[in-house]
């Protein structure tokens, strides 16, 4: 008898029925989404991370750590750093 497929995203999807962890989990997916897109953005922009932190005033240890979400708090005004360095627009949406 072959074993039954167990497929992550069934998986996940039973675990997000737990309130507290569909929270958790929703407020990091924020944080790792927004960690690759500035990562996304840069490379697009044929950047290196020392070239951004240049841009920036900060060091590549601190650009590294945001792109690998390893940053524990970044603000809004950083964002709106990134977003200008990248030569991007910043859009925050509530819903």
């Amino acid at each position: 008898m072959k074993p039954k497929r167990f497929y992550f995203d069934d998986w996940l999807k039973d675990q997000l029925k737990n309130p507290t962890l569909k929270k958790a989990y929703e407020e990091e997916d924020v944080r790792a989404r927004l960690a690759l897109r500035i990562a996304e953005l840069r490379k697009r922009k044929k950047l290196t991370q020392g070239q951004l932190a240049k841009r920036l005033h900060t060091t590549q240890q601190v650009v590294s750590d945001i792109e690998t979400f390893k940053h524990p708090n970044v603000t809004l005004l950083t964002l709106q750093k990134i977003a200008h360095a990248l030569d991007s627009r910043l859009v925050v949406d509530l819903r």
